[in-house]
């Protein structure tokens, strides 16, 4: 019985198409590289017992980060912070660059499909009159053709499935980094708005001071032109007034740049926002020190770095299937004629099959050259992966300690606050009786005005604190996720 023409390429595209499914893979085995893990935080160990739950570090940037700004119970910065994903240009840049790496997925799949390929075309052409037991020669001859034709490489060696893992944990890498983005914008905007905010509140300190320094320079006056006192009281109390004005324009000047800054952040030009003052009281909200790791395994860097790790892998087993032969498979089929009448004409018709096996025998050593720098680049993603984890320990310590430190700091400076605020006020009215002098009062004043600044330059310090330990662990902090599954891991290979 005669085959079609079509039943050859019929058989063997079924059987290349069972071998590609039963291929061999030169992708190596792949798991997260192992880290050391401490027990609990060293802020904790020295507080409160060990917490259980430590587990080894695992990436879960699918997770949702949540409104983590809104522990702090600000209306305002909730509002702020709302726009960010909106507006934010470098957000936008980094959800751009999220789309151009899963662009790259689809490319890289593509290379399981064939290529194919259609065209028409007319030419007319000579040949040369001199060419001897040549039927065409000296003649002009027209040519009108047109047809298809397919290509396709068989995944035997599993190249195309390697490019396509890498762009897909480089897509995953992509994705973390844009919740690193937002991460990092989010973070910084709230480090700014509680800055600004406790400028307010020095600004408020500042402006009651001035008003009450100008309030006690024209009692001095009056004892002054009394002939109660003598002239060295009202320098005093006019050197002390400006110096309160001084401080007071100066908290301006800071104030407008943190508001230029903010401005940024939510992507709006500086010249058209205003944030009104505002001078409620600091609160710091309540963020246990034993956090357990999940937490920490919702670090958006960390999973960048790991899934930066698992691109490195997939390199490899692309660099190793370059020394696999490629196995080409092509088909065309068109309509040829030399007169355009007949062109549709059955006999105008040709075809072709072919398969080709072939590879690279010798080429200096590229390959093994690229193959090495391809385990070379895996090992610096590993320390790269491993450096980002210690850093992120390094953060929550540093923020952990920050917070224990702050907190005894303003419990101390509150009573050295009151402690000023009493003596300014025995020195006043040992002032008023006769018992000192002013320079005395100046001194008090002095003191007390210090003690009151540096406890609201604590409290905003602690805000800080706060915002930095949320952006340490990851974002999103809060008691319904303590318990949270990290996810299950990808791959079976160990680094250690």
């Amino acid at each position: 019985m005669f085959d079609s023409p079509l039943t050859p390429l019929r058989r063997i595209v079924v059987a290349c198409t069972a071998a590609s499914l039963a291929a061999c893979t030169t992708l190596p085995h792949y798991s997260r590289p192992e880290v050391d893990v401490p027990a609990h935080f060293a802020t904790q160990s020295a507080t409160t017992p060990a917490t259980p739950g430590w587990t080894l570090a695992a990436p879960a940037d699918g997770k949702p980060r949540g409104p983590w700004w809104t522990l702090f119970g600000d209306s305002e910065l909730d509002q702020l912070e709302a726009r960010v994903d909106v507006s934010n240009q470098t957000v936008r840049e980094a959800v751009a660059n999220l789309e151009a790496a899963r662009a790259m997925i689809d490319y890289q799949r593509a290379g399981y499909s064939p290529t194919v390929t259609a065209g028409v075309a007319a030419q007319r052409y000579r040949t040369s009159q001199n060419l001897v037991d040549h039927s065409l020669a000296g003649k002009t001859i027209p040519d009108y053709s047109t047809g298809i034709a397919a290509s396709w490489e068989p995944d035997l060696f599993g190249r195309v499935k390697d490019a396509t893992s890498e762009a897909r944990a480089n897509a995953e890498a992509s994705e973390a980094d844009l919740e690193s983005v937002r991460l990092s914008v989010t973070s910084q905007l709230a480090s700014d708005y509680f800055d600004l905010r406790t400028l307010d509140r020095q600004k408020k300190l500042l402006d009651d001071t001035v008003t009450a320094y100008t309030a006690a320079l024209r009692i001095v006056q009056q004892q002054l032109a009394d002939g109660a006192i003598d002239a060295s009281a009202l320098a005093q109390a006019q050197t002390q007034l400006e110096s309160a004005r001084t401080a007071d324009r100066d908290i301006d000047v800071q104030r407008a740049q943190l508001q230029h800054a903010i401005a940024t952040l939510i992507g709006v030009p500086a010249s058209s926002f205003v944030l009104p003052p505002q001078v409620g009281p600091a609160v710091v909200p309540p963020i246990p020190p034993g956090v357990p790791s999940a937490l920490l395994e919702r670090r958006p860097d960390i999973a960048a770095s790991e899934r930066r790790v698992a691109a490195a892998n997939a390199r490899i087993g692309e660099a190793r299937a370059a020394f696999y032969p490629d196995l080409t498979l092509s088909a065309s089929a068109g309509l040829e004629s030399t007169f355009f009448a007949p062109w549709l004409s059955a006999p105008s018709l040709f075809w072709s099959l072919g398969a080709q096996l072939a590879g690279t025998l010798f080429d200096g050593g590229r390959r093994s050259a690229t193959l090495k720098g391809a385990n070379a680049q895996y090992d610096a993603a590993v320390a790269g992966y491993r450096q980002t984890v210690l850093t992120a320990f390094q953060q929550v310590e540093d923020n952990l300690s920050a917070l224990d430190t702050l907190a005894s700091e303003a419990e101390s400076q509150q009573r050295a606050t009151a402690a000023a605020q009493r003596s300014l006020e025995l020195t006043t009215n040992r002032y008023q009786a006769g018992a000192v002098n002013y320079l005395d009062v100046v001194t008090a004043q002095t003191i007390a005005l210090s003690n009151q600044r540096n406890e609201q330059q604590i409290a905003g310090r602690r805000l800080d604190a706060s915002v930095h330990l949320l952006e340490a662990l990851g974002g999103g902090w809060n008691r319904a996720s303590l318990g949270d599954p990290s996810g299950a891991p990808k791959g079976a290979r160990t680094s250690g």
